[in-house]
Formats: structure tokens, sequence, C-alpha cells
């Protein structure tokens, strides 16, 4: 208490020094506005005109650099936050651990962030859990401080809108060359200033195909736990980031590879069995073909493959209690979609698409007349339909089915009622009323005439 008191009351804020700062000149370098999202030019320039400096920042210069086309075009100033709202109408200030300015364009949002700095003195503006996690971060700065607080050497690179030069104070640029990610600071540290790093480090190094510094790759072992601090939203946002944007195979083997998975999901190491990690695998893939061919992507059929192991082996147990097929299905998704723990919130709407997907299958698989009119009324068949294809390019048991589906769904609906002809019907049984038996006389109360 009066070590935080005098921290308190002599607080300065200490620069990290800056080693090797390294500018390229326009001419040293490819990067051109026509390349820059037009709304983030002008949010530069006006910036600029305005007095203050103004940096495209992160992984946009990164990707730029790369020959990649950047997703997200950020920007940081050393303008306050309620100087930058001054400045631009359309613009919203959100966060509290981060105060950040949000620049709309129509859909296009253009993120605005001051410079900030680290310092361990600031009570008022720095706050951290007990296990080093950081809640609180509003300490500004300048461009260096900023470049050091960063999390990785090739997301601190900066492109100057007043001379079109880039700027690196962490070797990025170098980071850039060699395809090394590598953590700004001591990473053991950084990971517990905010776990969620953990998961940024494996997706940006799937997503650039970098090699994980031994720095920034051996405290990923014995930080893994510190994911358990994260709320599950963050960490449902952060699953969309891995397995969304076009590189979810390559997410996956890393995730496995670090004994990460886990913590998103309730899939263990090495206790997939050899079908249904080739079933994943597929799912993976098929994901990052839609992506690369700018189709959408459902996060429900991704999660619904992700747990279908757990949903077939609580089946296989209700079965040998001698459910029905059809009961045990019904009940091993209640209990895998409502008393399974995961890690990460999953929104309700997901859920319902995953309980369809995984009731159709038992409809698909049990072929008579009522089941292929139900799934074929379905709306969502379509989904359930892939679901089953992906199964049946694993269980050659399934192939006969999968190509029975595959022709009815092709088939004009004439052909489609003499197909469903062809299949057996379920008899209706007849639903007996639970009469209720008389009492005995002798059981009977005497009336009393009250």
């Amino acid at each position: 208490m009066i070590q935080k008191l005098f921290n308190f009351l002599f607080k300065k804020t200490t620069a990290p020094r800056v080693v090797n700062v390294t500018t390229l000149t326009r001419s040293e370098h490819h990067v051109s506005r026509k390349h820059i999202n037009p709304h983030a030019l002008k949010v530069l320039y006006r910036l600029h005109d305005a007095g203050f400096s103004a940096y495209l920042v992160g992984g946009s210069v990164r990707d730029l650099l790369l020959n990649k086309t950047p997703k997200d075009f950020d920007v940081a100033t050393d303008a306050k936050p309620e100087q930058i709202k001054k400045l631009f109408r359309n613009c919203l200030l959100i966060g509290r651990r981060f105060r950040i300015a949000h620049v709309r364009f129509g859909h296009d949002i253009i993120e605005v962030t001051t410079f900030r700095a680290h310092s361990t003195n600031d009570l008022a503006e720095r706050a951290h859990s007990k296990l080093g996690m950081l809640l609180r971060d509003n300490v500004y700065g300048t461009i260096e401080e900023d470049a050091f607080r960063r999390d990785f050497t090739v997301n601190a690179l900066y492109y100057n809108i007043a001379d079109f030069s880039i700027i690196d104070f962490t070797d990025g640029i170098a980071d850039l060359r060699n395809q090394t990610l590598r953590m700004i600071g001591t990473a053991k540290t950084r990971y517990q200033e905010d776990p969620v790093r953990l998961l940024r480090a494996i997706r940006f190094a799937a997503k650039l195909d970098f090699f994980l510094h031994p720095e920034t790759e051996n405290p990923i072992y014995t930080s893994a736990k510190l994911l358990t601090q994260v709320p599950p939203a963050r960490l449902f946002d952060e699953f969309l980031k891995l397995f969304f944007y076009g590189h979810a195979a390559k997410t996956y083997v890393l995730l496995e590879k670090y004994d990460l998975l886990k913590y998103l999901l309730p899939i263990e190491k090495d206790t997939l069995s050899e079908p249904m990690q080739a079933l994943v695998m597929q799912a993976l893939a098929k994901t990052d073909e839609r992506v690369s061919e700018d189709l959408s992507v459902n996060p429900a059929f991704l999660l619904a493959i992700f747990l279908w192991h757990h949903y077939v082996a609580q089946q296989q147990l209700l079965r040998e209690k001698r459910l029905s097929p059809q009961l045990a299905s019904h009940q091993a998704l209640l209990f895998v979609l409502n008393t399974q723990q995961l890690p990460m919130g999953i929104p309700k709407r997901l859920t319902e698409i995953i309980r369809d997907v995984w009731s159709l299958q038992w409809r698909f698989t049990t072929m008579n007349k009522q089941n292929a009119i139900h799934v074929s009324l379905h709306k969502r068949h379509r989904a359930a339909y892939d679901f089953l294809m992906l199964r049946a390019a694993i269980d050659t048991t399934l192939a006969e089915t999968a190509d029975w589906w595959t022709t009815f769904f092709a088939s004009e609906e004439d052909a489609q009622q003499q197909l469903l002809e062809q299949l057996p019907s379920v008899k209706k049984r007849p639903r007996y009323k639970n009469k209720r038996k008389p009492r005995e006389s002798s059981d009977r109360l005497p009336r009393t005439g009250q």
C-alpha cells in the first residue's frame, strides 16, 4: 500500500529506449496511396491539416509491404479522443480499457487511436488484475512509446502521411523479411497483460505463414491457462477471427500443437478418433475454400463439426441404456448443447442451427417417406445435407444414403415424388388416452354435504 502511494505521488513515465529506428523514404518502399482505403486517407489528411501527426499503422502497413490486401485500415495520431471527435462529426468514442475513435463512412469504419505509453505508475489510468491481466490502459504517450506497447514487431510499422515514409522502431521490417513473428517486450509479461495475445500469435502465424520467434513461442506452453481469465464473449470473437479468415486449417494445427484448442472448445489434444479428426480437417479445408471464393460461411456449421464427437459419444451412451435411436439422438443433442460447459460463449442463434443440423442427420439416415418429406421441407435442410456429405466422405457406410439424397435434391418435383413413393411408409401408432382408473369405493371419502 505504501509503495502504491509512493508511486502515485512520484509517478513518472519512462519511455522505452529506442534502438535502431529505421525510416524508409518513399523511394525505398512500394506502398502507394492508391492501395490505401480512400476513407482512411481522408482521416489521415484531415488530422494532418489540423496540425496533428497522423500515421497508418499496424496490419494494414504490414500487409501492404507483403503485397497483400489489408482488411482494415487503422490510424494512430497524437490527437486526443476528444480532439478527434471535434474534427469528425461521424465519430463515435468507444471502449473502457482503451478509448478508441470510430470514424464511420457508411458501413466502413476507420479506427483511430491516440499514441499510448507503458506506464506502471499511473494508478488512475492503468490497472491490472491480481494475475497481471491489463484491465485499463489510457496512458497517452509518443509515437515511440506507442510502438513499444503494440504486440508484435510486424504490427508496429507506421506510414506517415506527411512524407509517405515508413517508420520502424522495433525491427519489424527485418522480421517481415525473415518471416518471423516476434513479441515486443517480454512475451510472458505481455501474455499476462492480455491472454488473447496467445491466440493472436497463432492467428498471425497461420495467416502470414510466419515462424514464431523462440522467445515468443516458449512462454505459450506455460501461459496457456491464462485464457481461462478471458470472458467467454471475447473468446468467441477471437474464435471467429481464427477460423473464418481463410486460414482455418493452419490455425487448427497450430492450436493443437500448442494445446490451446481446449480453451476455446471441449476438444483435448490427441483425443479425437482418426475419422473424427479427418472430418474436422475436411470441414476446415471447405471453410477456407469458401472464404477464398468470397462465399458466405456460417460459424454454426463449423461448431457443429467441432462438437459432433461429443454428440456421438453421448448418443452411444444413451443407446447402451436401451433408448430408441430417435430418443437417444434427441437427448444427446440436448445434453451437449445445454449442459456441456463451453469455454467460450456461443450465441443462442447459432446453437439453434447446430440443433437442427444434428437432428436432421437421424432423419437423413432413417430412410422412410415421412422423414424424407420432413427433411425436404425443413428450412435448414441444405446445411444439414452439406454436413451429411462431409460425413459420407469419411464414412463409406453412408455413401448409398448420400447418393440418394444427392439425386433427390438435384431432381425436379415430379422425379422427387417418384423417389419418395419408393420409400417405405411408417404407419402411425394409434394413440391411447390414459383413462384414470376409478378409485375403489372404500378409498372414497364420504360426502359431508358441506
